[in-house]
């Protein structure tokens, strides 16, 4: 258990991110012209979900991978929602914590850099007791590990493991990607089910 100082420390964070609007003027101009809402979902839990940003679902929910792609992902770690949302058990660390919004032909914005840059080191300073980061996506794969081409650095996933594993976006649009790269899902998948299972029965 972290120690009353390193909570209260972690809940300070979480409240002073919740009230960032460094973003404001950028997202009022998006096609969604809609105002910031962070979503942190941090906590002293071994596993740590490094992803890309919310989706509008996720921006009015308030809870992360609260959608389709967050059911593909629980389905990889061969866990159910009720363990993803135990905080004892998953953290949440994506790229950017807010809803970046839709450009005009309606499609996903990326998420602004300036997030990563102003909280991602506060952030990861106050999460030690990480075992398990879950890198998803790109951005993500590029911010942890220098790595660019999804495809490539999932490929190399071993190199990695055990602590650090590249994942392919869970959207439902990656199908396609999945059909291509047999693999992942031949070989990474099982391989993480057993290591989350591992973290986790470790208690």
């Amino acid at each position: 258990m972290l120690d009353q100082v390193d909570m209260t420390a972690l809940a300070a964070l979480t409240r002073e991110i919740e009230g960032c609007r460094i973003c404001a003027d950028r997202f009022a101009v998006t096609a969604t012209g809609h105002a910031p809402r962070p979503v942190p979902w941090l906590s002293n839990a071994p596993i740590l979900v490094c992803g890309q940003a919310p989706g509008a679902r996720v921006h009015a929910s308030g809870i992360p991978f609260d959608d389709r792609s967050g059911d593909r992902l629980r389905d990889w770690l061969g866990v159910d929602r009720k363990a993803f949302y135990d905080r004892q058990k998953f953290a949440v660390l994506p790229m950017a914590f807010c809803f970046p919004g839709y450009d005009a032909k309606g499609t996903d914005l990326p998420p602004p850099k300036v997030c990563a840059q102003n909280w991602h080191d506060r952030v990861m300073a106050a999460l030690p007791r990480v075992r398990l980061m879950l890198l998803i996506g790109g951005y993500a794969q590029e911010w942890h590990l220098g790595a660019k081409g999804v495809t490539a650095t999932v490929a190399r996933w071993r190199d990695h493991a055990p602590d650090k594993v590249p994942l392919p976006h869970p959207s439902w649009r990656n199908t396609a990607w999945l059909k291509k790269n047999p693999a992942f899902e031949a070989e990474l998948v099982p391989w993480l089910r057993d290591r989350v299972a591992e973290i986790l029965n470790d208690g």
